[in-house]
Order: structure tokens, then C-alpha cells, then sequence
């Protein structure tokens, strides 16, 4: 049981993390609000996964999903500001803000924003209530069926770079939601951070591409931006090579 009260006790903290984000989203002057709330998302979410089947379990990762989506064009929209303001391109930063200021109205208003944290402080008092046996093997086993599906997907060539992405975040969120439960060791946890930092540089820079395509204000930056994104490709494919080997161990480690 007391392994049980561990999660609980770690579900308290992301829902007071969680709050205090949220009021700071709430209070329009911090810039950082939003990517920290997106963070104690993503980090409820690498709790609930392999937990599914627990109570509670499926509606409350379900809520946290649609949060992300939700918030997801909000971040976007942030981390572009901030690029076209690094280039001074101050007449296309500022009109956007406007924008991300409407966002932000809609955002803070959101009844399932405003439901999630209520609904994320209750979920502690029903997971202790349930009683699964097993439930470190049973966690130890999902969370190598993880790494597996990841060392698989490094393999693959032809494998979608935007869905690798995805499923680095995930191991490595769930390795830190799980760290006595994760089969990487350190030097396979620092590995998995750097290719997640170079398919997000990578990411952001498809994203700009493909926007300024269809946006004409932003045309002066195309270029710059193309070259970049192919640059970060070739940082990131580096930083995956160097995964692979790391993980191979963990992805036979023993979880009996």
C-alpha cells in the first residue's frame, strides 16, 4: 500500500503545481504559465498511463488530453512571438499578441480548465481505495513495453519523425513519473533528454515552415527558417543514433 501512497502523494503535488500555473495563467503576466501547466499535464499524464484500469484512471487522463489539445495552438502561438521578436520582426509579433491575448481570455474560461484541478484532487481517495495486486510488476512490465516500442521505432529508417517525437516525450515522462519502477539507467535518461530537446527544435521549425507558407508576414523568414529546420533534422537524427544503443538494454531488462 505504501507504494500506492507514493502515486497519491505524487498526484498532490502535480495538482498543486498544476494550480499555481494556472492562476499565474489567470493573472495574464506570466509568460512562462502556460508551458508550465502544459508540463504538470503532460507529467499527470506519464502518472495515469500505466496505471489504466485503476479507478478513476480513464476519465481523469482523458480530461488531461483534451486539456493538451486544447492548449496546444495557445504554446504554439507563445513560442512564435518569441521567435519573431528574437528576428525584430516587431510588427508581426505584435499582431499576433493581440491574438494570444484573446487566447488567453478563452483559455482561462474553459470549463474543462476549470474542472481538471477539482477533478485531479479527488483521484487520490479512489486509487487508494483500490487494492491491485501485482501492481509493481504489472507497472514495471508496461513501462519496458514502452522502451521496447521506442527501441523499435528507432530501428525503423522510414519511421515519422513527428511520431518519434511523441513517443520520447512519453518514455521519458514516464520514466520520471516511475524512476524506481524505469529500466534506463542514467546515461540512457540523459540520451533520451537530448533527443527530445533536438525533435523539439526540429519541430518548431516544420511548424513556422508550414505557417509561413500560408501567411504572407512571414515570408521573410521562410529561408531562414527552412535551413534551420534542416539543420535541426540532422541534429536531431544525430542525437537519435545515439539513443538507440542506449535503450537496447533497457528495452531486455528483466521485470521479474
Amino acid at each position: 500500500m505504501a507504494f500506492v501512497e507514493s502515486i497519491a502523494t505524487q498526484a498532490r503535488r502535480l495538482e498543486t503545481a498544476l494550480n499555481q500555473a494556472l492562476l499565474r495563467l489567470q493573472s495574464g503576466t506570466d509568460a512562462e504559465a502556460l508551458h508550465d501547466l502544459r508540463i504538470n499535464l503532460r507529467r499527470v499524464r506519464s502518472l495515469l498511463r500505466p496505471l489504466r484500469g485503476a479507478s478513476g484512471v480513464a476519465r481523469l487522463d482523458s480530461a488531461a488530453a483534451g486539456l493538451g489539445k486544447l492548449t496546444t495552438p495557445v504554446r504554439d502561438l507563445e513560442v512564435l512571438i518569441a521567435e519573431l521578436a528574437r528576428h525584430q520582426l516587431d510588427w508581426q509579433a505584435n499582431v499576433r499578441k493581440t491574438e494570444l491575448q484573446n487566447r488567453y481570455a478563452s483559455l482561462v474560461s474553459e470549463p474543462l480548465l476549470l474542472s481538471f484541478p477539482p477533478l485531479l484532487r479527488a483521484w487520490p481517495n479512489a486509487l487508494l481505495k483500490t487494492r491491485r495486486r501485482h501492481l509493481k510488476r504489472r507497472l514495471r512490465q508496461r513501462l519496458r513495453r514502452q522502451v521496447q516500442r521506442l527501441a523499435r521505432a528507432l530501428a525503423d529508417p522510414d519511421y515519422d519523425r513527428h511520431r518519434l517525437r511523441l513517443l520520447v516525450k512519453r518514455v521519458r515522462y514516464v520514466a520520471d513519473a516511475y524512476p524506481s519502477l524505469s529500466p534506463i539507467a542514467p546515461a540512457a535518461a540523459a540520451s533520451l533528454k537530448a533527443a527530445q530537446s533536438a525533435l523539439g527544435d526540429w519541430h518548431d521549425r516544420f511548424v513556422w515552415c508550414q505557417l509561413a507558407e500560408h501567411q504572407q508576414d512571414l515570408w521573410p523568414l521562410l529561408p531562414h527558417w527552412q535551413s534551420a529546420r534542416d539543420a535541426a533534422l540532422k541534429e536531431a537524427e544525430r542525437a537519435l543514433a545515439s539513443l538507440s544503443p542506449a535503450l537496447k538494454s533497457a528495452a531486455h531488462h528483466n521485470t521479474d
